[in-house]
């Protein structure tokens, strides 16, 4: 005992007993780190084998552009970290795989192997590699529970700018533009939101709380239905259009009625 007492007050012993908290630390961290992996792969998944699944399908499709690991490449980036929300707005909506390179991915319809299962394999697989945005649950896309008036204002001051004030799209710099959201289901719209693809900035629930996003939701797909009071809607893309338009149209009825009256005056001389 008497060993002991002298060995605790010896001058190092302080400095042993910090290392040694260090060490269970670090172990205790990599054990839970692993378990959480595990867990966010299983919530992404829906089955503890959908990741071994979706690497396998990875290796098969996505790796001559992405790296056998996902690592990325001279094509394309790396998918370490992006999540399953991000693969499952790219390979649902079509833009992956990539059938060439462009300045953007256009939306196009899925090569026959993807379906709902292959998704979400592929979701659970990159989820798997390092975290990231998770698939939105049903409840969180649901336009019947958003706010349309309110999503409608959020929608206004975030996105008009790029994808018009009915979501109808426009270009950007670079070969680049803002899809049209028509095609866009809610979940993809969701999806979009929190991984920023392409040249869409990230809206991460600091910027724009789950609640608002669903409210954005409900007034994007809300505006489909509406109708066009004033006439045809002129693929609904702004007033430039339908200023061009209605000048277009406007002077040259003008100018056929100039041509008609003096027509008619000189018939009467």
């Amino acid at each position: 005992m008497t060993r002991i007492t002298a060995g605790r007050r010896h001058p190092l012993a302080r400095y042993a007993v910090l290392l040694l908290a260090l060490g269970l630390l670090g172990g205790l961290y990599t054990f839970v780190a692993s378990t959480t992996g595990r867990a966010d792969a299983s919530i992404a998944a829906g089955r503890a084998d959908d990741v071994a699944e979706g690497k396998k399908l990875f290796q098969q499709s996505c790796a001559s552009c992405h790296g056998f690991n996902a690592e990325g490449g001279d094509q394309a980036p790396s998918l370490v970290g992006v999540g399953a929300a991000a693969v499952d707005f790219q390979v649902s909506s079509g833009r992956m795989p990539l059938a060439k390179p462009e300045a953007q991915a256009p939306r196009k319809p899925p090569p026959p192997w993807v379906n709902e299962t292959t998704i979400r394999q592929l979701s659970a697989y990159i989820q798997s590699l390092g975290g990231g945005p998770a698939v939105p649950a049903a409840e969180q896309v649901d336009p019947a529970k958003g706010d349309p008036a309110k999503g409608g204002e959020l929608f206004r001051a975030n996105c008009i700018q790029c994808h018009n004030f009915v979501g109808a799209g426009g270009a950007l710099t670079q070969g680049k533009y803002a899809p049209n959201l028509t095609q866009s289901t809610p979940t993809q719209i969701y999806e979009a939101m929190i991984t920023g693809p392409q040249a869409m900035p990230v809206f991460n629930d600091s910027i724009i709380t789950p609640e608002q996003k669903r409210d954005m939701i409900a007034y994007i797909t809300g505006v489909r239905s509406q109708v066009d009071p004033g006439g045809a809607g002129l693929g609904r893309i702004g007033p430039v259009t339908e200023g061009l338009t209605a000048w277009i149209v406007g002077l040259s009825l003008l100018v056929l009625a100039a041509i008609w009256i003096t027509a008619k005056k000189r018939q009467a001389k």
